[in-house]
């Protein structure tokens, strides 16, 4: 077990390295007292309940610099194992952040935040020295400073984390909020309206060959996987975590379920981490999963 303390300057970026760690398994404690660390690092240990444990640690903590040195040496002479990731961003940087969420600054006095800032970086500067890592978020966007975090923790990728979701559904009982992409397959004939396959679903061979066998949903398909195929990618370097596809057809048992099933298979077989879920496949709503 390791304990990972995370500090910095505030506005360098900590809420969101906090809502990351989260994502990754961690177990993540804001604003614990220094003073605390080891009592909470012992706790862990014995109880070998929480794996993953992060304290995220700043100025807000009255003691926070004549605490924080202490505490990590009480680690150190536990055996503890620990790291200590520091966040930094530029001045101009970090006023700017201020300015723009209305936040006041942990030390302000009523007067400038660079003035607030100036004095933070000057009672910070010690620990950052003796931080195992520094991240300067001044110029990175979400995405880049995950990569960077991942990289630095010795996490997966955050493209290798990209998961895609299907969902079949239909439009008569409302679109899944959700969706990141919501196509509408309605243009297909529909196989209610053929009476030996009114009963039966998209999943049943018969009805996905009536689907299937139409030029109009053929050609669909070849240019929705093409477009998926291109916009993967870019999702994955922009940070995203999560596709959601959404399939809608009126009822979401025939059209919808047909397609959604032929577009899951095509993207597992590329390799793709992905699941699918049918809505609306049966009269009361509920949905199969695989």
């Amino acid at each position: 077990m390791e304990f990972l303390i995370v500090t910095g300057m505030s506005g360098a970026g900590k809420a969101t390295t906090q809502k990351y760690l989260e994502d990754m398994g961690y177990y993540c404690i804001d604003n614990m007292p220094p003073a605390l660390m080891p009592k909470f690092a012992s706790i862990c240990l014995e109880g070998k309940v929480i794996e993953k444990p992060a304290m995220i640690i700043d100025i807000r903590g009255k003691n926070f610099l004549s605490e924080l040195a202490p505490s990590l040496e009480m680690l150190n002479e536990a055996g503890i194992s620990h790291r200590t990731l520091f966040l930094d961003a530029t001045n101009e940087t970090i006023v700017k952040r201020f300015k723009e969420n209305r936040r006041t600054h942990p030390l302000s006095t009523g007067g400038r935040v660079l003035d607030d800032i100036i004095m933070e970086r000057e009672k910070i500067n010690p620990i950052k020295e003796i931080a195992d890592y520094v991240i300067d978020t001044s110029n990175l966007t979400i995405a880049q400073l995950n990569n960077e975090l991942s990289r630095v923790l010795n996490n997966q990728r955050t493209e290798d984390l990209f998961s895609v979701s299907v969902v079949s559904f239909g439009f008569k009982y409302g679109t899944p909020i959700d969706c990141d992409l919501v196509f509408d397959v309605r243009f297909i004939p529909n196989p209610f309206y053929v009476s030996d396959m009114k009963h039966l679903s998209g999943k049943d061979k018969q009805v996905e060959q009536y689907v299937m066998s139409f030029d109009e949903t053929k050609e669909f398909l070849h240019k929705l996987i093409d477009m998926i195929d291109f916009l993967l990618p870019l999702y994955k370097r922009e940070g995203k975590a999560q596709l959601v596809i959404g399939v809608g057809c009126t009822g979401g048992r025939h059209r919808s379920v047909a397609i959604g099933e032929r577009l899951y298979h095509d993207m597992k077989a590329s390799g793709h981490k992905v699941s699918i879920q049918h809505r609306d496949i049966l009269k009361d709503g509920k949905g199969t999963k695989k």
